[in-house]
């Protein structure tokens, strides 16, 4: 796996390093020995995939309070997002900062973000299905969002035609951190 950092510390993007015979190719996606050795979570206690029909479908911005934050390791399985990070963490150089990638089926890219970074991605075609690893279980009562169009982050959407998303992630209260 490549591991390649970002302007936010601590969110990193993955690359499968393929080994490739006549059958097709054979990579690693998660080891919990080379995710420590970079400073990254190393074990995942949830595994959650999401399923958006629609092209321009935002989910986000998405995060779980302290003391239930987690780390997310997000993978594009079957189409192509635009895939944020945010860094809410208050004492990071980069907080309220984002960064974004195109993660896609085609790409094999993943990204790590770690606790206190909110994430959320916007669906670039139909049919995308999009899998997470999670350090954490849910806690319905930890769980946290940010708009994601609120003008305290400025974060930089594709545009859509068409923008699918849920009521609450349209609706978070303007930033206050």
């Amino acid at each position: 796996m490549k591991f390649a950092d970002t302007p936010l510390p601590g969110v990193v993007v993955i690359e499968p390093e393929p080994i490739v015979d006549e059958r097709g190719f054979f990579a690693r996606l998660f080891c919990a020995r080379e995710f420590a050795a970079h400073g990254l979570v190393p074990h995942l206690e949830q595994y959650s995939v999401s399923f958006s029909a629609r092209a321009g479908t935002l989910r986000g911005m998405h995060y779980q309070a302290e003391p239930h934050a987690e780390a997310k390791l997000v993978r594009c399985t079957s189409g192509a997002i635009y895939d944020v990070a945010l860094d809410l963490r208050s004492d990071s150089p980069s907080f309220k900062r984002w960064f974004a990638v195109e993660l896609s089926a085609g790409n094999r890219r993943a990204l790590y973000l770690p606790q206190g970074c909110a994430h959320g991605f916007q669906t670039l075609c139909d049919d995308v299905e999009v899998s997470y690893g999670i350090s954490a279980p849910y806690v319905p009562a930890a769980a946290r969002g940010v708009r994601w169009d609120d003008p305290a982050f400025g974060i930089e959407w594709p545009a859509a035609a068409c923008r699918t998303m849920a009521e609450r992630d349209r609706t978070y209260p303007d930033f206050r951190g």
